[in-house]
């Protein structure tokens, strides 16, 4: 699992500029460095801010995070 392939195409552009002020959901780098905080956020609903993450892409964001959060 790595974050081009797995990770960086679950979030859309709306979440990108939504996030744009705190970090760039797009970076690899901003988004190792809060992984836990999104993780959480993903969790509890409150991102994205569109709608809830399916459970299974949630699992997903977990499951890289687990792995190590490979490029």
């Amino acid at each position: 699992m790595s974050f081009a392939t797995d990770i960086k195409p679950l979030f859309s552009e709306e979440d990108r500029k939504s996030m744009d002020f705190a970090f760039d959901l797009w970076s690899y780098d901003d988004v190792k460095a809060h992984a836990d905080l999104i993780l959480e956020r993903l969790e509890d609903g409150s991102m994205p801010c569109d709608k809830p993450w399916p459970d299974e892409q949630i699992a997903r964001f977990r499951e890289w995070i687990a792995e190590g959060c490979k490029p």
